[in-house]
C-alpha cells in the first residue's frame, strides 16, 4: 500500500513540473516549429503547436543572406578561448585569495568584487577609445580580453575562492610534507578536487560569451567577423522589416546547441554551485 501511494505521489509531483514547464518550454518549441511555417502560419491564432506544411527552405535561406558558417564558428571558438582563459585567471586567483595570506587580502578581494557592481554599458566607451588606441577595433580580441579580465571572471573567481576555502587544510601540509610547492599543490592537488566549481564557472561562462550582445554591434563592422547575437538582427528584408521565418530558424540553430550542452550539463553545473558554499 505504501509502495502504491508513493508511486501515486510521483506520478503527481511529475504532472506539476510538467504543468509548470510549459510556460519555459512553449516558447522553444513555437520558435522550432514556427521556424519551419510558411510566415502566413507563424502569427496564427490559436498558435499550432505542429505545423502542418513544414518547409526548410527558411534554414536554407539563412545560409544565403548571411556568412552564418563563418558566424557560427566565430561565436564558437571565441566562447571556448574566453572559457578557457576565464577557468585559468579564476582557479589561480580564486586559489591565491582562498590560501595566500598578504597583507590588504580582504581590501583587495572586496575591490575586485566591486567589479561585479559596475554595468558594462559603463565602460563600454572608454574600452572602445582604449582598443581604438590598439588597432582592435573589427577584431575579435576585444570580445576575448574583455570577459576574461571584466565582470564574468570577478563572479568566476569569487566561486573558485569559495570552494578551495572549504578545501582542508591537511591535503596542503600532506603536500608540503611532501616536498610541494605553491604551484605544484595547486596543480595536483587543488585543481583536480575543484572539477565541480570548474565545471559551474565553465557552463555560465560559456553561455555568457555565447549570448554576448553589446560589445559585438560596438567592436563588429565586418559581417564575417560577427558572433550569433549580432547575426540575428541583419535578417531583414529591402524595407527593414523583419524576415519572422529566416529570423527563427537562426535563432534555432543558435539556441538548440546551448540546451542541449545545458541539459546535459546541468548536475554538473548544480553540484558544481552547491559545492562552492559560502564559507570565508
Amino acid at each position: 500500500m505504501n509502495s502504491r501511494l508513493s508511486v501515486r505521489a510521483r506520478v503527481a509531483l511529475y504532472g506539476v513540473l510538467c504543468l509548470l514547464a510549459l510556460p519555459f518550454v512553449f516558447p522553444t518549441w513555437w520558435m522550432v516549429t514556427s521556424s519551419v511555417k510558411p510566415v502566413g502560419d507563424i502569427f496564427a491564432f490559436p498558435p499550432s503547436l505542429i505545423p502542418t506544411e513544414a518547409s526548410l527552405s527558411a534554414y536554407r535561406r539563412v545560409f544565403e543572406l548571411q556568412p552564418f558558417a563563418q558566424q557560427y564558428l566565430n561565436s564558437g571558438y571565441i566562447a571556448a578561448v574566453v572559457t578557457v582563459g576565464t577557468l585559468a585567471v579564476s582557479s589561480l586567483a580564486g586559489y591565491a585569495f582562498a590560501r595566500i595570506r598578504f597583507r590588504g587580502q580582504q581590501v583587495l578581494f572586496v575591490v575586485v568584487l566591486v567589479g561585479l557592481l559596475i554595468p558594462s554599458e559603463v565602460t563600454i566607451v572608454p574600452l572602445f577609445r582604449m582598443f581604438n588606441s590598439w588597432g582592435m577595433v573589427d577584431t575579435h580580441w576585444p570580445l576575448i580580453l574583455v570577459p576574461i579580465l571584466g565582470a564574468p571572471s570577478v563572479l568566476a573567481t569569487f566561486i573558485m575562492r569559495q570552494f578551495f576555502i572549504t578545501l582542508p587544510a591537511e591535503l596542503e601540509e600532506a603536500a608540503r610534507v611532501d616536498g610541494l610547492g605553491r604551484f605544484a599543490t595547486f596543480w595536483r592537488i587543488a585543481l583536480p578536487l575543484a572539477r565541480p566549481a570548474l565545471g559551474a564557472v565553465a557552463i555560465f561562462t560559456f553561455l555568457h560569451s555565447w549570448n554576448l550582445y553589446l560589445e559585438p554591434i560596438v567592436f563588429l563592422s565586418t559581417p564575417e567577423k560577427f558572433t550569433l547575437p549580432q547575426a540575428l538582427t541583419q535578417f531583414v528584408d529591402a524595407y527593414g522589416g523583419p524576415m519572422w521565418d529566416v529570423q527563427l530558424s537562426a535563432a534555432s540553430m543558435t539556441a538548440i546547441p546551448i540546451l542541449v550542452i545545458f541539459v546535459i550539463a546541468q548536475r554538473q553545473f548544480i553540484e558544481g554551485l552547491a559545492h562552492t558554499g559560502l564559507k570565508g
